[in-house]
């Protein structure tokens, strides 16, 4: 399970969570289904017709993809029971992430939000061997069997891989979680997962490319692609962690911007274009009532307005609630906000003190921040 970049289009909502799919994912479903209808099948259980081996690796290649699906859907669930928000769950081709927002309350949610997808994945293993173990019993030891077989192994193998001590992998998570709880710093346990992380990766990049010079093809290709996203990850990892802890000395007010330019909720769109964008050069506004914030509307969220409707539109009908944005104080160290940013303010919160605005702060701005004082 981790925060998500990679774009997918959406399939729908399974126990409340939006799955989507991004395009690698039908590339892996090809693959899987041509090796196996064109490959391991017909050379393991020769004497089917071909419609028979193609059905069978499509249908193994969709219940792999069902399979990945309920691991990361497991890991939404039980972060969902342990107040995390989990916004979206993509599958590509190297697995699934999970797009979750929120505060950690202590590692023992951290080891049972990680620690439930491997253990899914093996008792789908675990079950689907079982069957191909009593189909096997029962005199049956054709294709069906075999794939089951095929099937079980690849779920065992995903569990196993998934606890492998490394971020991002949910061993490294587990990793993570056991070593914040015996330090009592959950830092070092992030920078020390990172750090084994990178290592691994890289190992496995190496052995990648040494299968892949000794023939081993597209195995050694996906090995090889596995290393570099564990590597990426785990650098961005570190990276991420180490701006936090820059970031736990920076008091918000030394990042926001003060006295923001504020907009009557009720102005049109067509007025607010014409005479607060032009002027002010901003790209957020907080909408306000007798002084107090009410909405939040950026200029991305107007943009969505066809011109036609922009004279009859208000900027609260655009505008994201109060209830649905971010407060925060001038004296709440950064990274204390930067978990609680969400997506319907764009990545922005409001600074109040004394009951009055006072500020906007945005994640650029605190990106700059971090740039500026990185080592």
């Amino acid at each position: 399970m981790r925060r998500s970049l990679i774009a997918g289009a959406g399939l729908g909502r399974i126990a409340g969570v939006p799955i989507g799919v991004n395009w690698s994912v039908l590339v892996l479903a090809l693959l899987i289904a041509g090796a196996l209808s064109e490959g391991t099948l017909p050379d393991t259980y020769p004497g089917y017709p071909n419609w028979a081996y193609d059905l069978t690796g499509v249908l193994a290649a969709v219940i792999f993809l069902v399979g990945l699906v309920a691991h990361e859907l497991s890991h939404a669930i039980v972060a969902n029971r342990n107040g995390f928000e989990v916004r979206r769950i993509t599958l590509w081709m190297l697995g699934g992430v999970a797009d979750v927002r929120g505060v950690s309350p202590g590692p023992g949610a951290e080891a049972r939000i990680f620690a439930v997808g491997p253990l899914v994945s093996l008792l789908v293993g675990a079950f689907v061997g079982g069957v191909a173990a009593v189909l096997a019993l029962a005199g049956l030891t054709g294709l069906v069997t075999g794939v089951l077989t095929w099937l079980a192994v690849v779920h065992l193998a995903i569990a196993a891989l998934n606890l492998l001590p490394a971020a991002p992998l949910d061993g490294g998570r587990i990793l993570r979680a056991a070593l914040w709880r015996w330090r009592g710093d959950r830092t070092q346990a992030n920078l020390t997962v990172a750090w084994v992380g990178r290592g691994l990766g890289t190992a496995v990049i190496a052995l990648g490319l040494v299968a892949l010079v000794r023939g081993s093809g597209l195995g050694a290709v996906w090995l090889a692609l596995l290393g570099w996203f564990m590597l990426a990850a785990a650098s961005t990892e570190e990276y991420r962690t180490n701006a936090l802890e820059t970031l736990s000395e920076v008091p918000v007010r030394e990042v926001m911007t003060a006295q923001p330019q504020t907009v009557p909720p009720d102005a049109s769109v067509a007025d607010f274009l014409d005479h607060y964008v032009i002027r002010r050069g901003h790209n957020a506004f907080p909408l306000t009532e007798d002084g107090q914030p009410v909405a939040l509307v950026t200029l991305d969220r107007v943009r969505q307005v066809p011109p036609e409707r922009r004279g009859d539109t208000t900027m609260r009908q655009v505008a994201c609630p109060r209830d649905q944005f971010t407060f925060t104080t001038p004296d709440e160290p950064v990274s204390d906000l930067l978990p609680r940013l969400n997506g319907c303010a764009e990545g922005r919160a409001l600074v109040m003190s004394d009951g009055h605005l006072v500020g906007i702060v945005s994640s650029r701005d605190i990106s700059r921040t971090i740039q500026r004082r990185a080592p």
